[in-house]
């Protein structure tokens, strides 16, 4: 088990079973150092300030993100490759009266911080949406930079080997 999977044991969570895509596209696509890891919902359903509190879709956002990094690590076979937390997309089935669109996808951000630390800082963009596929509350994907397997981030966040 990796630094960041043993990180997650400390927190008390775990990788969920990666999920398959539903329709034509891949779970990821590396192109030179980044990794394109393609969207997926959360299993909570309906709108945001609505049917599910901030506090339970900011859950949500935290547990998609949990699937995501689920997806990588089967692709990728070791999270301690990403150099770098790119980007984060967000999207947010809110109700149109909602409005606290980024604490909600703070759950998935404060847990990439928590694993990764400073590398784990991105850049991001949280949107309402007023329709998300399967009624679910929260979509996310993301963008990473990794390394080769050679060059795994230590437990203070600086790359090893550099």
């Amino acid at each position: 088990m990796g630094r960041v999977e043993t990180r997650l044991a400390e927190m008390g969570l775990a990788l969920p079973q990666p999920k398959t895509p539903v329709a034509n596209y891949l779970g990821t696509k590396q192109a030179g150092n980044l990794l394109f890891v393609s969207a997926r919902v959360s299993a909570a359903r309906g709108q945001v300030g609505v049917e599910l509190s901030a506090e339970d879709a900011k859950r949500a956002a935290q547990d998609t993100m949990l699937h995501l990094l689920a997806i990588m690590k089967a692709d990728i076979d070791d999270l301690d490759r990403v150099i770098s937390i790119v980007k984060v997309r967000g999207f947010v089935n809110a109700a149109p009266s909602f409005t606290a669109l980024p604490q909600v996808i703070d759950g998935a951000s404060d847990l990439l911080i928590a694993l990764y630390g400073e590398p784990g800082r991105h850049a991001r963009t949280a949107t309402g949406a007023a329709q998300l596929p399967y009624g679910a509350s929260i979509q996310l994907d993301m963008v990473v930079e990794l390394q080769d397997a050679s060059r795994a981030i230590s437990a203070t966040g600086l790359k090893e080997g550099s």
